[in-house]
């Protein structure tokens, strides 16, 4: 992966491997320096393959799927992981995959785990930090992993700052962090130097930090997808979790109806303000683009009828 020593790096790699974990752009470097050959690949996992295919990602796995001696998409194995599975990015990874391939659901796909008890605040821009001190009051003393979440680096480390100052130990991880700070504020995370991280989106995908106890949305996403995949930060593996989120009219109000049926699906209480909200939101459907989360296979069509309001996020008649 980028940020660390390529010579380093290169140096592990000539020692070989039956398994190798990298990111799109590093291994396609290797790859076009002749230090890494792709014709006895038989296994291709791509994890969180919804943002694999989205986000700027798509050309660089085209090209990697596409790379000399790469067995073609019916000859090796192809594998996509990922809580949420939109209609469209389905339809690209087809491109990618066998005719033939299986759509496997665990759980319930684009929907927040029962384990989560999930909490909405609403509450004004200029009284998120003092309630955000209320929450964290008694982390010094319990100790419990609480991950939050920020819209903007810079206020991530502001934040981070502030908490320090007032003894609530606290790093902070975003994208302008290089990689040795950012893996450094992980164990300062994991071992309890530090129980509070404060994070931007950087960090809601594919990080597996055990014993999350508490996510706190201090700014909600503009996309469902995305905080279903912050909140899965804690209740993993069985355990519990609490999931609480700052809701702030002025901004938020695109997400009402989304989150109620997020809310609804995981038997966690809709307050009755967020009704009221949703009913008053701009927008028809749940889910981003319009979209279910790609909740069922693409392949395949079928109606939804006969569900409420809560359940299909539609609040127009």
């Amino acid at each position: 992966y980028g940020g660390t020593s390529v010579r380093s790096q290169l140096a592990n790699l000539s020692r070989g491997c039956n398994m190798l974990i990298a990111t799109p752009g590093r291994l396609l470097d290797f790859i076009d320096r002749g230090k890494v050959s792709c014709e006895c690949v038989e296994y291709i996992i791509l994890d969180e393959a919804d943002r694999m295919l989205d986000m700027g990602f798509e050309p660089e796995i085209r090209r990697l799927l596409g790379a000399p001696g790469m067995p073609d998409k019916n000859t090796r194995h192809t594998l996509m992981f990922s809580a949420t599975f939109p209609d469209d990015i389905q339809k690209l990874a087809h491109e990618f995959l066998r005719d033939d391939f299986l759509f496997l659901t665990v759980g319930r796909v684009g929907g927040a785990c029962s384990d989560v008890t999930q909490a909405m605040i609403q509450i004004d821009h200029s009284e998120k930090r003092d309630k955000l001190m209320e929450l964290l009051s008694d982390v010094p003393t319990t100790k419990a992993r609480t991950l939050v979440f920020v819209d903007t680096k810079r206020n991530a480390d502001f934040l981070a700052t502030l908490l320090s100052q007032e003894n609530l130990p606290t790093t902070s991880i975003h994208g302008d962090r290089q990689q040795r700070e950012r893996e450094m504020a992980l164990v300062d995370f994991k071992n309890g130097t530090c129980p509070i991280l404060i994070a931007t989106s950087v960090a809601a995908r594919g990080l597996d930090i055990p014993k999350v106890e508490h996510v706190i949305n201090y700014d909600l996403p503009s996309e469902i997808d995305e905080y279903v995949h912050r909140i899965g930060r804690t209740g993993r593996c069985g355990n519990l979790g609490t999931a609480t989120s700052f809701y702030d009219d002025s901004k938020d109000g695109t997400l009402a109806r989304s989150l109620v049926k997020v809310l609804s699906d995981a038997q966690q209480e809709v307050p009755d303000w967020l009704e009221t909200c949703a009913l008053g939101a701009v927008g028809t459907h749940h889910g981003p683009k319009g979209g279910r989360f790609g909740a069922r296979d693409a392949r395949t069509t079928g109606a939804s009828g006969g569900r409420s309001n809560r359940e299909t996020g539609d609040y127009d008649n």
